[in-house]
Parts: C-alpha cells; sequence; structure tokens
C-alpha cells in the first residue's frame, strides 16, 4: 500500500509529463491542466490504497480517460453550439481531434460540401464504434499507442505486460480495424 509521502512523490514525479503530453492532445494549457489534475485526483481518491508499482499503470490509464472525456465533451459541446456560432464572429471554437484533423487536411471545412462533411462524419464514426469493438486489451493498446502516441515500453509499462504484447495487440488490432473498415468500404 502507497503510503501519502510515497502517492505525494509519485504524483510530483509525473505531474510535468503529464502535462506536457495533455497539453499535446488538446493544445490549450488550461485545459491540460485541468486534465492533469482531475487524473492526479481520481488516483489520489480511487486507488491512493493500492502498492506504488501499481500507481503508473492506473495513473496512465486514468490520464487517457480523463483526455478522452475532453474530447467528448468537446466534440459534444461543438455540435451543440455549431448553430449558434453562424450568428457570431468568423472565429471558430478552439478544440483538436486527432481522427479529424487527419480527413481535414486537405483544406478544411470551410471548403468542404456538405455531402463531404456529412461523409467525413459518418465516416469517423464508423471509426470510432469500430474501436470501440475491439476487445478490451487491443483497443487499450491501441489508443495509448497511437492515440496517446506513447511508445511500446511506455504502453507496456501502463498496461503491465511485455513489451511484445503490446506490439501483438496492436498489430491484431491495427488488422482487425482495417477489416472491418474495408468490409464497409472505407479507405483511409
Amino acid at each position: 500500500m502507497a503510503s501519502e509521502r510515497e502517492l505525494s512523490d509519485f504524483l510530483k514525479s509525473v505531474e510535468k509529463r503529464a502535462f506536457k503530453r495533455s497539453v499535446y492532445h488538446v493544445r490549450n494549457d488550461e485545459s491540460a491542466l485541468d486534465i492533469v489534475q482531475d487524473s492526479m485526483m481520481k488516483l489520489a481518491e480511487h486507488y491512493g490504497h493500492k502498492p506504488v508499482e501499481e500507481l503508473p499503470m492506473l495513473f496512465h490509464r486514468i490520464l487517457s480517460n480523463c483526455t478522452l472525456d475532453w474530447f467528448r465533451r468537446q466534440k459534444t459541446q461543438r455540435a451543440l453550439f455549431s448553430t449558434m456560432s453562424d450568428f457570431e464572429s468568423d472565429d471558430q471554437v478552439e478544440g483538436f481531434d486527432l481522427l479529424e484533423s487527419v480527413f481535414s487536411a486537405s483544406g478544411g471545412e470551410q471548403n468542404e460540401s456538405t455531402e463531404n462533411q456529412t461523409e467525413r462524419a459518418q465516416t469517423l464514426l464508423e471509426i470510432e464504434k469500430e474501436i470501440e469493438a475491439l476487445p478490451a486489451r487491443q483497443r487499450e493498446a491501441f489508443l495509448m499507442r497511437y492515440w496517446e502516441d506513447m511508445d511500446v515500453a511506455e504502453t507496456a509499462a501502463a498496461m503491465g505486460c511485455s513489451q511484445g504484447s503490446v506490439k501483438t495487440h496492436c498489430s491484431r488490432a491495427v488488422q482487425a480495424l482495417g477489416k472491418a473498415l474495408s468490409a464497409k468500404g472505407i479507405r483511409l
């Protein structure tokens, strides 16, 4: 069991790296700070009694989940308030979605037809569904490696498995996603 001192030392050791990683993902210092603070609070509240060796894995999982929750909230907020923005200035609501950035690299949504925007939104929804349909360990490895941009060693430590297992889970996830998306006629 981790003592208060050990928990505090652990949180101090990961705070800067977690903040940098969160800033990289959400592109906003205040939001990144909120995500890291929420993650630290959840770790202390729910898992402070766990052994010190388990804290890194738990913290990275909590941080990943908090980051994903932030993206979901941003996506919902953009959907709810996008029609209201037509009456305001031309400034876009700040936010960053990794999957959407892949599809919008060709020139942005402003120049896109409504048909293309709808098609892209449907494609993203299908990708999200297929990621959710992956087995838990494959999904976890895939998101940590390709969403969180963690290296194999970091992912293995967070998942509590070997680096070979991470590579296997990622490979199987990529194959399953490719096969499922191809079956639906989606080519990336």
